[in-house]
């Protein structure tokens, strides 16, 4: 049976390179847009712009994504399509080395902190169904079409490359209304996305996740995921507060903790964890929901809903089933049985 890896992250507050920054600049500079303008407020100075290994916070890029979202908040499709394989430097070129789109994706969901989304994608087999789901609930309201619209686009836009043709799109569902013009959404999906449709997600043939690569590798896959371990592990030693908060909460037993707890044990007030935490734009229920999800997905192959109920804190079973229908948009149950886990 084939399977996909989970995502090593369900968030977006993750060091990244300057490259997408670079990209939106050139972009918004199309669109006739100033690059004192779209950098206004993000802290990016002409020295992380002229670096091509600088690193920048999320909390930056997010800054520029706002300004072009303001000027042009319907361009994130024109914005996507600009997301090629090589934009994502060692981690694209171990998409363009693999055997297979199968082996491509499996790489972007291991190394996913090493892109720039921000809506926390995942991919899953649902018969002869890949469907990918993004999850951009923990983002601000202003830049979320944006940005669904962008991460979205520039998936398609990869696997296009890499499969050198068209991908077989079934399907795609939007959660925000439509724009007024949706032949660009056509143009990179192939078809018209339902808008105002209450999820991110579109679905693709199965089938095209067995096509063999022409540029496959196998020596430059072992290269270039070396690489990509190694710049993971340096990045994720770097944690901002919002990854300080889920390192406390992933140590958890039963995820007892109050965010008081959680305060306390940063050497900080909770208000002003709150507070640092909006600034990421997130909140503590928000971690505290990602790690629990996460937790539950793990659990699940080898305990009962009543067991990680009770593992992850929940009072009863009924509220951990809300929750993870919440998550996942499906029940546990459905959840393992997909996955061929049985006994749940």
């Amino acid at each position: 049976m084939r399977t996909l890896p989970h995502p090593v992250v369900r968030h977006w507050d993750f060091p990244r390179g300057i490259a997408s920054v670079a990209l939106l600049l050139r972009f918004g500079a199309s669109r006739g847009l100033r690059r004192d303008a779209l950098l206004d407020g993000s802290g990016l100075t002409a020295g992380h712009l002229a670096d091509p290994a600088a690193e920048i916070n999320a909390q930056q890029e997010l800054a520029v994504v706002r300004n072009l979202a303001t000027h042009l908040p319907h361009a994130g499709i024109a914005a996507g399509q600009n997301y090629h394989a090589t934009t994502f430097g060692v981690l694209g070129h171990a998409f363009l080395s693999a055997a297979t789109v199968q082996d491509a994706v499996g790489v972007a969901l291991r190394y996913l902190d090493l892109s720039f989304t921000f809506t926390a994608p995942t991919a899953e087999l649902d018969g002869d169904r890949l469907v990918i789901s993004l999850h951009p609930a923990a983002l601000p309201d202003d830049v979320r079409p944006f940005l669904v619209d962008r991460d979205l686009a520039a998936i398609h836009t990869v696997i296009g490359e890499l499969v050198t043709g068209e991908v077989p799109v079934l399907s795609v569902d939007l959660a925000h209304p439509a724009p007024p013009d949706t032949r660009s959404h056509e143009e990179v999906f192939g078809v018209r996305p339902r808008f105002s449709a209450g999820r991110d997600e579109s679905v693709v043939d199965a089938s095209v996740l067995t096509r063999a690569l022409p540029l496959a590798s196998p020596e430059a896959t072992a290269l270039c995921e070396r690489q990509c371990e190694d710049l993971a592990t340096r990045r994720r030693g770097k944690p901002g507060i919002a990854g300080e908060v889920r390192r406390v909460l992933e140590l958890s037993a039963r995820f007892e903790e109050t965010m008081p707890v959680v305060a306390r044990a940063l050497g900080l007030s909770p208000r002003t964890l709150r507070r640092r935490l909006t600034e990421s734009g997130t909140s503590y229920q928000a971690l505290l929901d990602e790690v629990r999800s996460e937790r539950a997905a793990a659990l699940l192959p080898t305990a009962s809903v009543d067991q990680v109920a009770a593992q992850l804190g929940f009072a009863e079973a009924a509220s951990f089933i809300h929750a993870f229908r919440r998550w996942y948009g499906t029940t546990p149950g459905n959840y393992a049985r997909t996955r061929g886990i049985s006994d749940v």
